[in-house]
């Protein structure tokens, strides 16, 4: 039927365009360009603009959820120099890689020396969760202490918190200065809060001998989040 073919080539041109709209400009003259020269069949065509839109929504998702992170540039598996540090397992970070610890909610602990990477590494993790969809948020001690010092004034403010909410919340340096006896409660608060609704990744100088020292000599509340931490940690 003729009025039919035209009526499925409009709708068929209209979801062209709709697609190919959101693609962006450079791409879409490359995959014309490439229809017309091999000669691509109409739908065959449209599956590669589909193809092409959703690559481009996920690298615009990633793009964006890497800048609200606040996860430090360049630092990602690919860069990290597994030579240098031959006491690290490549398959044991390529298996946290995957992200069946975050899926589990699971909580990861870097422990060493300074110097070692552990910042490198939680930041790497972090962007490979990031590609897999999950929401990261990083900050080093100092800045959490900060923000929940502030945040325990305004209780309504804590729901809004991106330490709280999302999938995995990174810490660096832990262990560098003890924490005063608030600081160590409030962070008692969080790991309770997040225990069992999102990962927690740690990087720490401290061994976990260490850890009531450095939470205001409390060996108890120490007990408290040691506990939490490691009842889900990767096994």
């Amino acid at each position: 039927d003729l009025r039919f073919g035209r009526a499925w080539w409009g709708w068929f041109g209209l979801v062209v365009f709709l697609v190919a709209v959101a693609v962006e400009a450079d791409r879409l003259a490359e995959l014309v360009t490439d229809a017309i020269k091999t000669e691509t069949p109409a739908h065959a065509f449209l599956d590669h603009l589909l193809d092409a839109e959703l690559t481009y929504r996920d690298e615009r998702r990633i793009r964006t959820s890497l800048r609200l992170s606040g996860l430090p540039t360049g630092l990602t598996l690919g860069t990290f120099d597994f030579a240098f540090q031959p006491s690290i397992e490549r398959s044991r970070i390529d298996a946290l890689a995957t992200c069946a610890w975050l899926r589990a909610k699971e909580t990861l602990l870097i422990q060493g020396p300074p110097g070692v990477g552990k910042t490198h590494l939680s930041v790497a993790l972090g962007v490979k969760a990031i590609e897999n969809g999950f929401s990261v948020h990083f900050l080093r001690l100092d800045e959490l202490l900060a923000l929940m010092r502030k945040d325990a004034d305004v209780p309504c403010q804590l729901r809004r918190r991106k330490y709280l909410n999302v999938a995995l919340f990174i810490i660096d340096e832990i262990g560098l200065e003890p924490m005063a006896r608030l600081d160590a409660s409030l962070f008692f608060r969080l790991v309770a809060y997040r225990y069992g609704r999102g990962s927690i990744l740690i990087t720490t100088n401290k061994s976990i001998r260490d850890w009531p020292e450095l939470l205001a000599g409390d060996e108890i509340l120490a007990t408290a989040i040691l506990d939490r931490l490691l009842h889900h940690s990767p096994s």
